[in-house]
């Protein structure tokens, strides 16, 4: 391959991959007036917030953004908790069955969406907790720390016996161990189950559609989805609405990708 080349397809893949971003920016703060005139791929002849502001009255974003915090975050917490937890039991304590244990979550984590709705559905009505956003944390949570069990049971398989024996050489018990030396040690693998956690709530639609049916407690990925269709919007408001959509997570990414490759590198180079 030729010197250069290289670059060359990686700068145009970049360049594929950014483009229909950038058209999006670039619609998402031209005025009606200037789309009409002027089409999709031009640039706008000034800087127009109108189809931002009006869509984010429109749908009540302030809200639908609070709403995908609350879940993501809380799911992204709470899943890596309990992942810890279960995968100390699994690969450090040594369970009975743990083969089977860890076959069980990942049979779970192959299980689609779709199959999880009706059952999950009746218990929640039977629970009170339908469209309420304590039920999809509560689903969420469950699912995602299925995967994060799966992972930091074969991470925590390899963690070094020594450190733990000189613990409890110096009297500290199973959840001092666990919490002075193990979660230190594993933060950057914690750290970046954390940024996927969060990341994959934030994308989820299928079953927050389900689940939050209320306008209230809908989350930005279900109330961008219901707008399509159901209501007319011209392509500037589309724009926006796709823009707002996806700045956030954006933003998230940028904000923790220091830590994210701090991971993922110590990860490797375990």
């Amino acid at each position: 391959m030729r010197r250069g080349a290289l670059p060359a397809a990686l700068a145009v893949l970049a360049l594929t991959m950014v483009a229909p971003f950038g058209i999006v920016a670039l619609n998402a703060v031209k005025s009606r007036r200037d789309y009409t005139a002027n089409g999709p791929f031009s640039l706008p002849d000034g800087l127009s917030f109108e189809a931002l502001a009006d869509f984010w009255v429109r749908v009540d974003y302030g809200q639908k953004l609070a709403n995908s915090l609350v879940i993501s975050g809380s799911v992204a917490v709470l899943a890596v908790l309990l992942s810890v937890l279960n995968a100390y039991a699994i690969g450090i304590g040594r369970v009975r069955g743990r083969m089977w244990v860890l076959v069980l979550f990942l049979a779970a984590n192959t299980l689609p969406q779709e199959a999880l709705v009706y059952p999950l559905y009746y218990l929640a009505k039977a629970t009170g907790l339908y469209d309420t956003r304590l039920a999809v944390i509560i689903i969420f949570t469950v699912i995602q720390s299925a995967f994060g069990t799966y992972l930091l049971s074969a991470v925590l398989g390899q963690f070094p016996r020594e450190i733990l024996d000189a613990a409890h050489i110096d009297g500290a018990g199973r959840f001092r161990a666990l919490w002075s030396v193990v979660v230190p040690i594993s933060r950057p693998t914690l750290s970046v189950l954390l940024i996927f956690f969060f990341i994959w709530t934030w994308n989820e639609f299928f079953l927050p559609l389900i689940f939050l049916v209320s306008n209230d407690n809908q989350t930005v990925p279900v109330v961008l989805g219901l707008l399509q269709g159901e209501k007319m919007m011209d392509a500037t408001m589309s724009s926006a609405a796709a823009l707002l959509g996806i700045v956030p997570a954006v933003a998230f990414f940028l904000i923790f990708q220091r830590t994210l490759t701090r991971g993922v590198t110590v990860g490797a180079i375990k």
